[in-house]
């Protein structure tokens, strides 16, 4: 079995709020619009965030979504800018080698941009 794409939902009671933060804050494409219940967005190539009001918000999501990209700190920058407020400042965990730091949507799901700091991370193959 070969899994070509990957799709992650969150739920929100207000989708424009939360796809506006996606969209302008984030800077993520909506490749899917389904009659605005559910706003689908491309992270990369093959991966997608979905946000949808068809179910509750969960109390405690109990999951962290994570971006990893190339710098750290100049993504931090960049949606500090962009009006994100970060938990704290980037940091490295020296338990588990990756640089990162964490923040809230909307709807109160845990973010985070993360760099793997472990050379046998696999990372992207250019195109």
């Amino acid at each position: 079995m070969m899994i070509n794409q990957q799709v992650t939902f969150i739920y929100t009671t207000d989708v424009a709020t939360s796809s506006a933060f996606l969209r302008d804050v984030i800077g993520l494409k909506m490749v899917l619009n389904q009659d605005d219940n559910c706003h689908i967005y491309q992270v990369t190539d093959s991966s997608f965030l979905g946000v949808c009001c068809n179910r509750p918000v969960p109390e405690d999501p109990g999951v962290t979504y994570t971006f990893v990209v190339s710098d750290v700190d100049q993504t931090y920058a960049q949606w500090q800018a962009r009006g994100v407020v970060f938990e704290a400042p980037p940091a490295l965990s020296t338990r588990f080698n990756v640089y990162a730091a964490f923040f809230r949507d909307p709807a109160g799901y845990r973010f985070e941009i993360q760099e793997f700091r472990d050379p046998s991370w696999p990372r992207p193959t250019p195109t």
